[in-house]
């Protein structure tokens, strides 16, 4: 403007600001109306707004439709072995702390092949966010029945109805030693879906979040009502849980005020006695110990004093 002078030396610019573009790579191949399109750009959303540079930021997956989620990313990212997106994520968080880690896990991957790499991952509470996709169907092999596969669920591994209880992630999670976050929220609810992924991120510890998720195709009655009735989730709400503004809130038929840190009201809360699925933050403890902290203690070290501790290790046993 005339007569206006700006020194733009005394304007505090960020010296590189990265947009949404920055973090999309190549186009989804999910199917039309899965739940996963939500969660990738719940995800892009995070990254855009905590400014995670994209070569300071993994993605590790296993194998599933869920799992495919590293190559939509336009970070550095790991498409593992089936149930073994654990270990590696570990593994790179254990000698790279100063990346943000994330895990891309199905309800197969997760809870089937997987599961002990899950209980351990827990127990170490290694500073990551976990996404669990949870559609209750193995959607990649073209419908089988999957660990949280409902009782009757028809499918090719179970053509008469599944026969046994499903596994309920929450539950089991927080059962497990040292568990530190647990989480649950719904792909169709996309201001609740961001805001847990927010608060998962921000926790200093491993942070568990289950994410209830559509599947138009192999799976379409599995939350085809939840999504028609509002009144289908019930909100566990506190000033310590997932931070939502009234409009979202009072959108919600039915609230439970659940402080997160009663881990046993926690356990109580997972499964209500009217049907509904709860979503919103079960369980956070920040004082848990962390794996990570522990081994960051020689992050720095040169390369000539490792070589001369692992030499001194090994003259132990010379003859």
């Amino acid at each position: 403007m005339i007569g206006i002078k700006a020194d733009l030396t005394e304007l505090d610019l960020p010296e590189v600001y990265y947009s949404i573009g920055d973090y999309c790579s190549s186009t989804a191949r999910w199917c039309p109306g899965c739940g996963a399109h939500a969660i990738l750009t719940s995800v892009q959303k995070l990254c855009r707004e905590e400014q995670l540079p994209p070569e300071k930021t993994v993605f590790v997956s296993g194998i599933g439709c869920s799992s495919r989620f590293p190559h939509y990313m336009k970070t550095y990212g790991f498409h593992g072995l089936h149930g073994r997106a654990f270990p590696v994520a570990e593994g790179v968080k254990f000698r790279r702390p100063d990346l943000d880690v994330f895990v891309i896990t199905g309800d197969g991957d997760c809870c089937s092949i997987g599961a002990g790499h899950w209980v351990h991952a827990i127990r170490y509470n290694m500073k990551m966010v976990v996404l669990l996709f949870d559609n209750e169907i193995y959607g990649l092999t073209k419908k089988q029945t999957s660990p949280t596969s409902p009782v009757g669920t028809q499918s090719n591994t179970h053509p008469k109805g599944s026969i046994l209880p499903p596994i309920n992630p929450i539950q089991s999670t927080l059962g497990f030693t040292n568990v530190s976050f647990v989480a649950q929220t719904a792909d169709w609810n996309p201001a609740h879906l961001y805001a847990t992924i927010k608060k998962a991120h921000e926790h200093p510890g491993l942070s568990f979040v289950r994410i209830l998720q559509r599947c138009p195709v192999w799976m379409l009655d599995g939350f085809s009502s939840d999504v028609s009735r509002p009144e289908s989730l019930t909100l566990l709400d506190h000033e310590n849980g997932i931070e939502l503004d009234d409009q979202v809130r009072n959108s919600f038929g039915k609230i439970i005020q659940h402080d997160p840190s009663n881990i046993d009201k926690a356990r109580e809360y997972v499964e209500l006695e009217d049907g509904s699925n709860p979503i919103g933050l079960f369980y956070q403890n920040t004082e848990a110990l962390r794996y990570d902290e522990y081994g960051a203690h020689n992050i720095k070290m040169p390369v000539n004093k490792r070589l001369e501790g692992l030499n001194g290790l090994l003259d132990k046993y010379a003859i």
